[in-house]
């Protein structure tokens, strides 16, 4: 048998923690990451008999997962999002892998459905996004990446059925409150990696931005929510490089970088 831990960072999420939660009781130990929140989210995580809630101030999505990680007990690692729950298909696949034995894979994507304004997308890329989820963490691990972080192994892949279903945001509210310190961390890392704008690339991104997300993705067929979703992907897109811009012909990239949790 495969011994499952699944982590989970979190701030504040008392909305959402209950669902991811449930979805994942069944795993051998769940570890609740905890960098600091005010709300009922610890209380909540407390509730689960097999979870251990531990705490670290944010070190960055990257760092603060591999914190998580680390501090499993088990060496197969489910990492799932505070906002994300396991449907029952996905579920199913991961307890009959857990009982199937040793794999030779070093880790499994899972099919992921963006859930917004109310609907679960079933058409374009935001339905069936791939993410390396479930990994041994004996040949890998995320990487330092402060946002946008991801998981890097060294093995062979596979894919299981199912879908984890992203509730990416509340409310509007909630999509403009992270927007400005996500749009201003990606625009000082591009800035660090040598990345440039300019001012006739400003002037099309939008549009062509888009014009990707909304037909060539394919988001049309999600009716008024797939609008709304390309038009707000397309709005950060530019944003992001503006401020890219902005770091250029300004002193303003000597700030440091506001936390994005």
């Amino acid at each position: 048998m495969n011994r499952i831990s699944a982590v989970v960072i979190t701030l504040n999420e008392e909305h959402s923690l209950s669902g991811a939660l449930d979805s994942v009781a069944w795993c051998d130990e769940i570890v609740v990451l905890d960098s600091g929140s005010v709300d009922g989210t610890v209380e909540i995580a407390r509730s689960y008999p097999n979870c251990r809630v531990l705490h670290q101030p944010f070190l960055g999505y990257g760092p603060q997962k591999r914190k998580a990680v680390e501090a499993a007990s088990n060496d197969w690692i489910l990492s799932l999002d505070a906002d994300e729950v396991l449907d029952e298909l996905l579920q199913q696949s991961l307890r009959a892998w857990r009982e199937s034995g040793s794999p030779g894979e070093a880790g499994y994507y899972l099919l992921r459905r963006l859930c917004f304004m109310g609907r679960h997308f079933r058409h374009g890329r935001e339905s069936r996004d791939r993410v390396l989820r479930l990994f041994d963490r004996r040949r890998g691990n995320f990487n330092e990446a402060n946002i946008h972080e991801r998981v890097e192994l060294d093995g062979p892949t596979g894919v299981l059925s199912g879908r984890l279903l992203h509730y990416s945001y509340r409310d509007l509210d909630e999509y403009f409150e992270k927007f400005n310190r996500y749009t201003s961390v990606m625009a000082r890392q591009m800035r660090q990696r040598g990345r440039r704008s300019s001012i006739p690339s400003l002037v099309l991104r939008q549009p062509v931005s888009f014009l990707n997300y909304y037909l060539v993705r394919g988001n049309w067929m999600n009716g008024f929510p797939g609008f709304v979703w390309s038009l707000l992907a397309a709005t950060y897109r530019t944003v992001k490089y503006l401020k890219l811009y902005e770091l250029q012909t300004t002193a303003y990239d000597s700030k440091q970088d506001p936390p994005v949790a």
